[in-house]
This record gives structure tokens, sequence and C-alpha cells, in this order.
């Protein structure tokens, strides 16, 4: 599995946010015209490590449908009504390229749906993003295309479930330490910068961080995390990185899309 530079993946910009994966399952999901449902999941590339959809869970209205909004269209976040805005209307998710719930999502699949919202392809140039670091719709700056590190996009895909892996042991070097519950990203670039565990009674039951730098692979057929770290590293490192749980601002912010 591609993995990335630690300082890439472990810290954050200036100005980005760590939004916790757990804490915004669940958010209602609100249409420049509507609610359309709740947020269910979130699909990420596992060779990169960045989120590349949000899973909406429409109820009775696309029934049958699974319904993929990518952070292009990610607009602010309330935290105290739990609310996540996005930046598109209902008749657009609506006449937007279908695809069965059940089947995965392809590249050709990608491919439609960028070219229906008239978005950059990821895909289409070396940055996280394509052309940039950032999912948006203007040209990078200059002195990001300076320093931007370069990722090779695939064409088998990477794309797993957020939901899916939590619950996943983690396996160090010297056996398992506890279990995923979630990620920590970037609320700018939507990169997954840390895994939060749970250790159970190895480490007094509390949540901790990995970064994603230190994660080897991840093996679906085991349904395991293997990392490059040993108890003792994360015992270690875990005395000042315990990761907090419930405690997110009660004041909107924007997520930039």
């Amino acid at each position: 599995m591609t993995q990335l530079p630690q300082e890439v993946l472990s810290v954050p910009t200036v100005d980005s946010h760590l939004e916790s994966t757990k804490e915004l399952l669940g958010n209602k999901l609100a249409a420049l015209d509507g609610d359309i449902g709740h947020l269910s999941d979130f699909y990420f590339d596992d060779a990169i490590w960045v989120i590349r959809y949000a899973v909406a869970d429409t109820g009775d209205w696309l029934t049958g449908r699974l319904v993929l909004l990518s952070p292009h269209a990610f607009g602010k976040l309330d935290q105290r009504e739990k609310t996540l805005y996005i930046n598109l209307r209902k008749m657009q998710i609506q006449d937007s390229p279908s695809i069965e719930s059940h089947k995965p999502v392809s590249r050709q699949y990608e491919v439609e749906y960028y070219r229906y919202y008239d978005w950059p392809a990821y895909w289409a140039g070396d940055a996280m993003w394509g052309m940039g670091g950032y999912p948006v719709l203007v040209p990078p700056l200059q002195d990001e295309l300076e320093t931007r590190r370069l990722y090779y996009h695939r064409d088998d895909k990477h794309l797993q479930s957020a939901r899916e892996v939590a619950g996943y042991p983690i396996e160090a070097t010297d056996g398992k330490i506890g279990h995923v519950t979630g990620f920590l990203v970037d609320d700018r670039s939507w990169a997954i910068r840390e895994l939060v565990v749970e250790a159970g009674h190895w480490y007094s039951g509390k949540e901790i961080r990995i970064p994603a730098s230190k994660v080897e692979r991840i093996s679906y057929k085991e349904s395991k995390v293997i990392v490059s770290l040993t108890k003792a590293d994360i015992q270690n490192t875990a005395e000042h990185a315990v990761a907090s749980t419930g405690e997110v601002s009660q004041s909107a912010r924007t997520l930039h899309g």
C-alpha cells in the first residue's frame, strides 16, 4: 500500500480543523433547497488516505441508489444542529448519474459523476485532488504547485467504507492492541490524518490516535489494520496523544469545498 510521509499526514494546515468521522456519521444533510437525509458512511482511498465521498441515506426519497457526495459540494458544518450543508440542489442530486446501492464505485462511474457536476477530476493530475491539494473549483496557487506532493492515482480502485473498517482490530508488530473506532480528517483537504483506536483493557479503555502514515496495510480478507509500530511504541506516544471524545465546538464553521 502506498504510504504518505508522516509530516503530510499528521500535521494539518494552519486554517484547518480535524473532524471525527465517528462524530459526523448520522449528521443531517441539507441541500440548498431542503433536507436530503443523513450521513451514513464515508468512502476513503486507502492508498492515498483521503475521503473521496460521503454516502447519504436519503430514506424514501432515492431508494435503491447509492447517493455519493464529493467534498467539492460540502458547505457549512453546524455542530449545534448536527447538520452538514451541501452546496447542491435536490434536483441536481436526483438527476446525477445513478449507481445501485450494492454496486462498487468504478472509475467509469466517477468519470460520469465528475463530468455531470463539472468538477475537476482528482485523477487528472498528480496532486491529492488532481491539480491541487484541496477539493476546490479554482486553480491552485503557484506556491502550492511548487510544494505539493505528487500522487499516483491508480485506475484500480482503493475506495473503502469507513463504517466497515471501524471495528477492525489493530495489529502491531507484536500483537493486537484494540480496534478502530473512526478517523480524524482535515476539513479542508479531507486527508485522513489519524486513526482513532479504542485500546480496551490494554490502555484503560481510552482512545488513542495512530498516524495514517504508520499503517502498513488494511487486510480486508482478515478484517484487520496492520501498523508498523510495537505495543510499546503506541503506549509511549499514547501518554501524550489520548484522543478526546465528544469535545466539539458548539459554533458553526465552514468546511471549505
